[in-house]
């Protein structure tokens, strides 16, 4: 039996696949799709035709590298669109009907424990307190760690896609996130660790805080080295937000850094991060690359 695995995550905005020697590690192959599964998505409708065709596509394609690279075990799973929509057995059933990739629906803790360790696996500090966020196109993950043991996580009902489709003002968006958050922050308090989570390093993952990155640093072309352990100030979110805002989509799109497909979900995410910073107190926050992707590949 070979050595190789693969690893998908079918997320509310993009899909991810990773092929990998397992020991040692190795990276063969690391691909991604902006495939907006969550695009259009009402609690009433569930995931759209056309959002389920885009991620079928996709995730055909990586059904086919799979097979090209031969590996032995896959784990694919997906998150908030799909745990959250009534259609969502359905679709499991036909993307393993039609490409053989059978799905796992996982629910927000396991996707914060699987993230916390493909974020440990990259991260230059082993130790101590870590409060790790995932901004994703559903849902925001939040885990407090230590020594890289997980101590308590929430899934908070602020993803990116959900905010900007929710055609709401920046103002408005605000006003949701930081009730979420200010809600959160209750929670903690109440377990004991209000102060622990707000005094821990805080490492942010997924595409909101790469991108955040890219920016900062004037990627022209994607790097995932020189994002891993970057560090973000508070101000240069926030400068990076004023730079934004004003624009245009189509003119985000001219700054170096801003991948194609996110150009609408930007704000949203950064406005996620700006608060998560200012409720908390945190003054930076450290970048990862790795997240869940890895996390689902070091366990496969």
């Amino acid at each position: 039996m070979t050595d190789i695995v693969a690893a998908i995550d079918l997320g509310t905005n993009t899909a991810r696949l990773l092929i990998a020697h397992q020991k040692p590690y190795r990276q063969i192959l690391l691909t991604r799709s902006i495939t907006r599964l969550g695009g259009g998505f009402t609690r009433e409708r569930g995931l759209s035709e056309e959002a389920q065709q885009r991620s079928l596509s996709a995730l055909g394609q990586f059904a086919a590298e799979i097979s090209r690279h031969g590996a032995s075990r896959v784990r694919a799973v997906a998150t908030s669109a799909v745990r959250d929509a009534r259609n969502g057995d359905s679709f499991c059933r036909r993307v393993q009907a039609e490409t053989g990739i059978r799905l796992e629906v996982i629910d927000g803790t396991e996707e914060a424990m699987l993230t916390l360790r493909g974020v440990a696996s990259i991260l230059d500090q082993k130790g101590g307190d870590l409060a790790v966020f995932d901004v994703g196109g559903g849902s925001t993950e939040y885990t407090l760690a230590a020594d890289l043991q997980p101590l308590f996580s929430r899934s908070l009902p602020i993803g990116v896609v959900r905010l900007t489709e929710g055609k709401v003002g920046v103002a408005e968006m605000e006003d949701k996130v930081r009730r979420e958050l200010e809600i959160f922050q209750g929670e903690l308090e109440q377990e004991g660790l209000g102060r622990r989570f707000s005094q821990a390093t805080l490492i942010g993952t997924a595409g909101t805080a790469t991108t955040l990155a890219a920016i900062q640093i004037g990627m022209e072309s994607y790097d995932y080295r020189r994002v891993n352990n970057h560090t973000m100030p508070l101000s240069e979110v926030q400068r990076i937000f004023e730079l934004l805002a004003p624009l245009t989509p189509k003119q985000r799109l001219e700054v170096p850094g801003l991948e194609p497909g996110r150009e609408d979900l930007i704000i949203a995410g950064t406005l996620v991060v700006l608060l998560t910073m200012r409720v908390f107190g945190f003054q930076r926050f450290k970048v990862s690359d790795s997240g869940l992707l890895e996390g689902l590949i070091l366990g496969v």
